[in-house]
């Protein structure tokens, strides 16, 4: 188990017509990831030059809290609903090193 932190970025567009919805869905999913123990930061942002594409922003303490996120059922239920929505076949993300660091 690793003792650093875990920084992903995760990405999305919402098909035409659905951002608002897709919105209420990440803002929901939000709240219970960030009661989530090992969470420390879940912050949800939409593009301001094109409000359909998402971005989220997520830290967690280490790599044993995010493998607990990922086996969480709140995360399966908000694909199943999330993936419809949504341009991509899945959100697209990307893990991230603080800069200056190997």
């Amino acid at each position: 188990m690793s003792d650093e932190q875990v920084v992903v970025s995760a990405e999305f567009t919402a098909r035409p017509g659905l951002a608002d919805e897709v919105d209420t869905l990440a803002q929901d999913y939000a709240a219970s990831v960030r009661a989530e123990p090992g969470n420390t930061t879940f912050e949800v942002y939409r593009r301001t030059e094109d409000p359909d594409r998402f971005l989220v922003f997520e830290i967690y303490r280490d790599l044993e809290a995010f493998e607990e996120h990922l086996r969480a059922e709140a995360g399966t239920a908000f694909n199943a609903r999330l993936t419809p929505r949504i341009v991509e076949p899945r959100t697209v993300l990307s893990f991230l090193t603080p800069a200056g660091r190997s």
